[in-house]
């Protein structure tokens, strides 16, 4: 990915989010804009968001953003200077789930590590291990 590239996935992640938090306050509340995948020619991006509550909710938040897509791009359209702004394509950022689940695992590893009984030392002594 080039380094352009890179920059204008950062300005609109950050313009979208600054739109979303002042325009659009009670819609908006539980979603985070994730990151951004612009395409190299600029056309077209990937809105990865993750959203507060349930699958249900997550659903809902997603229909509403796509149908503001429009509204919103004219919003972004206005405060970054772009030949072309990209049209956006929204889709539910399952990595903070994923990542929420592997750390419960871990949780769970290390309760059932501390709950198991410690061997002292002196017991391995008399079996000649030390």
């Amino acid at each position: 990915m080039s380094n352009r590239t890179l920059r204008v996935n950062e300005l609109i992640q950050r313009e979208m989010s600054s739109i979303l938090r002042k325009r659009y306050q009670a819609e908006s509340l539980a979603i985070t804009i994730a990151s951004i995948d612009v395409t190299p020619d600029l056309l077209e991006a990937k809105v990865y968001v993750s959203v507060l509550g349930g699958d249900d909710e997550a659903e809902k938040k997603l229909r509403w953003l796509r149908k503001n897509s429009q509204e919103i791009r004219f919003e972004l359209g206005r405060t970054i200077v772009l030949k072309h702004m990209p049209k956006f394509t929204y889709e539910l950022d399952i990595s903070t789930a994923r990542g929420n689940r592997i750390l419960g695992i871990l949780d769970e590893i290390d309760a059932k590590e501390k709950a198991k009984p410690a061997v002292a030392p002196e017991a391995d002594d008399k079996k000649g291990n030390a």
